[in-house]
């Protein structure tokens, strides 16, 4: 069915919200420290509703339910890390970046081991950051093109120049305040979704668990030749088991909280180390169920085609169709006039969310870490500023490229896309500010050997995915846990080399 005009008014009336809280923002946006961080002045509900709606993008609105609807639950398994990596944040990384009024996560770096880790970690933030944004546009353009006749390319261009010029103008105030706003339509577009699904079958919320427990749609890991689940506990680096999903999600999540500046960015806005640390705790208690409700939404979807079969639903099962497409045929077939508009204003939150802060960011690294310790130091502050908001521009452009790029090309469903890019850009960032946190030992020279071995071997996983790449020189292990074990090498070299060298040093000249 075509949107009907209560429809439109309701996405009219969130977009026109987000324009006035991004003008109203501008309004204190006289300095850098205003434009990055908020005058460091926000309290920890603000900070940690923002925290979910910087992560909750259109992956989790879309690809979570999609992944769910074709597979079952195994991508939800990483997420079960996150409490152990939240109290490590809370605990042991927090005070690193609370002390002496940091900007940036990779001003520590220079602190511990010199400017040039410095500007490794900001150009690997930067080129991560780019990949991710272009992915989220681009799925936000799926929903657009669904809604209206227009091109996707028309689709992506729009939506990408309406988030970065609210976000420009706005700064780290309107992405904040935005971000509340987002995760509050993302959780309650949801509930009505759910609803809906749930109201449709005749046994409810009853038959929804039965029929897809029967079905396996619940299994915590990949079907095996035994059933769904049948390899769910073992330790293998060949296959995706549920002990081995949580180990990724247990490195993603410790390098998301150590040195990822989205991250970072709302632990220097808070106004104390303890706001900071119940922002900690408020996203972790608001997203672990929230990923969980997506997820069950996305079963809930397979068992509602079961009963209501269409041909979308058939061509996303027989893999026909990209399974990311099956949410907004729901919305746009199947909900009701008034609640269908709301729900895809909640789509466009979770893509807004993620796209605002991580736009925000950038222009953020871009300045403190590269243009003003670099290229031009010693500059007026409103220099900086105009630089800034100039950063953020080019990053809205480049995004919209990279979303123009992913269109016409071909992926797998976009959460195994997502998580293998996470961790082939890693680059060995959480073993690098562990080495940090938790060791004395460790220069610039240890650093980058271990940041070396581990770039080479990163190169390594790359080149066995060729189909060029002779067999016996094959990576022997899913490309999902490169960021796992260049984590754990890049550590294991750099404690070592420094270790050796100390010894060296010591036998030398002592």
């Amino acid at each position: 069915m075509n949107l009907a005009f209560a429809d439109w008014a309701v996405m009219a009336l969130y977009l026109l919200v987000v324009l006035v809280i991004a003008l109203y923002c501008s309004r204190r946006n006289t300095s850098t420290e205003e434009y990055f961080v908020g005058g460091r002045r926000f309290r920890g509900w603000v900070i940690g509703l923002s925290l979910v709606g910087t992560s909750i993008s259109s992956v989790t609105f879309l690809a979570y339910p999609a992944d769910a609807f074709k597979t079952g639950w195994l991508r939800y398994l990483p997420n079960l890390a996150l409490p152990f990596a939240i109290a490590m944040a809370a605990w042991f990384f927090l005070p690193f970046f609370r002390r002496g009024n940091l900007t940036s996560a990779y001003e520590y770096l220079e602190q511990r081991f010199g400017p040039s880790l410095r500007v490794y970690g900001a150009a690997a933030f930067i080129i991560a950051q780019l990949v991710r944004v272009s992915m989220i546009l681009w799925l936000l353009a799926l929903l657009i093109q669904q809604l209206v006749s227009i091109p996707p390319a028309t689709a992506i261009v729009l939506s990408g120049l309406f988030v970065g010029l609210y976000t420009v103008v706005g700064g780290i105030d309107a992405v904040i305040w935005t971000d509340v706003l987002q995760t509050v339509v993302l959780i309650l577009g949801g509930v009505l979704c759910l609803w809906i699904v749930v109201d449709a079958l005749p046994g409810g919320l009853v038959q929804l668990f039965s029929e897809a427990g029967r079905a396996g749609k619940f299994a915590l890991a990949e079907w095996g030749e035994d059933g769904p689940g049948a390899t769910r506990w073992t330790l293998s680096l060949s296959e995706k088991t549920a002990t081995m999903m949580l180990f990724i999600g247990l490195t993603n999540w410790l390098t998301e909280y150590a040195s990822n500046q989205n991250t970072v960015q709302r632990y220097c806005a808070a106004r104390s180390l303890g706001e900071a640390r119940r922002a900690l705790w408020v996203y972790l208690f608001t997203a672990l169920p929230l990923w969980a409700f997506y997820m069950l939404l996305g079963t809930g979807l397979w068992v509602f085609f079961q009963h209501f079969p269409d041909s979308q639903s058939q061509e996303v099962l027989a893999g026909t169709a990209r399974a990311e497409t099956i949410v907004p045929w729901f919305i746009t077939e199947y909900l009701p006039v008034g609640i269908a508009g709301l729900v895809v204003a909640a789509a466009l939150a979770a893509a807004m969310s993620s796209l605002d802060s991580s736009i925000n960011a950038v222009a953020t690294v871009s300045v403190v870490d590269l243009y003003r310790r670099h290229w031009r130091p010693n500059q007026e502050d409103r220099h900086y500023l105009a630089v800034a908001r100039s950063a953020a521009a080019l990053t809205m452009v480049l995004m919209i490229l990279g979303a123009l790029w992913l269109n016409g090309a071909t992926t797998h469903t976009l959460q195994d896309t997502s998580t293998i890019l996470v961790s082939l850009l890693g680059g060995g960032m959480l073993g690098l500010y562990l080495l940090g946190f938790f060791t004395r030992t460790g220069n610039t020279f240890s650093a980058w050997c271990g940041l070396i071995c581990t770039l080479a071997f990163t190169g390594w996983t790359l080149l066995s995915e060729q189909s060029w790449w002779p067999e016996a020189l094959r990576a022997p292990f899913d490309l999902y846990y490169t960021g796992l074990i260049g984590n754990v090498l890049m550590f294991l070299v750099g404690y070592g080399v420094a270790h050796l060298s100390g010894r060296l040093l010591a036998s030398r000249y002592g």
